[in-house]
């Protein structure tokens, strides 16, 4: 690594941090240079642990003992900024105080994801970063092994969606089928039942599913407003659905698949 001092927020050499708002990176659609933002020291040590390349890095100067083992094998510019700088560059209060862009890993193949997996989950067309962020984070956290995100789901490498995820977008095998519902097509042909979460008078109550779940289980999610399509529910081998009180219809898709892994959980 090199360490460069940046006091000019319209540094061209800043480009790929400046103006990056959850605003405008809502309008990129996997952006062409291949490029994703980490936010937080945290988050860059686990890209990095994964093996993501690092093109540049922004930071304040109290972060920068605590990265510099881990840049150091990289020929990468560090640029340092004061907290004011660092507003102006990103359009946003940076609280945590570091960035880096970072070079996008390669899609993995659906039948490399799936290989050794028992637990999936399948995102069909969610669109809050947010809620995909969260939704890895409970994947993460709670044992579950994958994740596949249909053509029109958000990007997972979004900035806010690495951000709720902890980093755990890193950590997790994901990959995006190239069309929906045809996709579940691969699923069954690797041995998953797709159980889909909906609303629905025939599904099965998500604690009697769970007490002879099969031995491999994709976990079909839908959008926030909608809920799953009617093709994504045709392409179900079952709906569950979890019992809820006090008039409430359900929950949100994040807090959703946390009751569901938990419940489905393999140890």
């Amino acid at each position: 690594m090199h360490i460069v001092q940046v006091t000019d927020p319209s540094d061209e050499r800043l480009r790929d941090y400046t103006g990056l708002t959850d605003v405008v990176l809502r309008r990129l659609s996997e952006p062409a240079d291949g490029l994703y933002l980490a936010e937080s020291a945290k988050v860059i040590e686990r890209a990095l642990a994964a093996g993501h390349r690092p093109r540049s890095v922004l930071l304040q100067q109290k972060w920068l003992d605590e990265l510099a083992p881990l840049l150091d094998p990289y020929d990468v510019p560090v640029f340092l900024a004061t907290p004011d700088v660092l507003e102006r560059v990103t359009g946003f209060a940076m609280h945590r105080g570091a960035l880096a862009s970072m070079h996008r890993p390669p899609l993995l193949p659906v039948s490399d994801v799936l290989r050794d997996a028992r637990r999936v989950v399948v995102l069909e067309d969610i669109v809050d970063h947010t809620n995909v962020g969260a939704i890895f984070r409970a994947v993460a956290g709670l044992g579950a092994d994958a994740v596949l995100i249909t053509p029109r789901c958000a990007d997972p490498f979004y900035r806010r969606a690495v951000r709720v995820s902890m980093g755990t977008v890193l950590q997790i095998p994901w990959t995006r089928l190239e069309e929906w519902p045809q996709g579940a097509a691969q699923l069954h042909e690797a041995g998953f039942e797709i159980a889909a979460l909906a609303l629905d008078d025939d599904a099965l109550d998500l604690a009697t599913y769970a007490q002879h779940p099969p031995d491999r289980i994709a976990l079909l999610l839908g959008t926030e407003g909608d809920g799953l399509s009617a093709a994504g529910l045709a392409s179900a081998d079952t709906v569950v659905t979890i019992p809820m009180s006090r008039g409430v219809d359900s929950l949100n898709v994040a807090a959703a698949s946390a009751v569901a892994l938990w419940a489905l959980r393999t140890g």
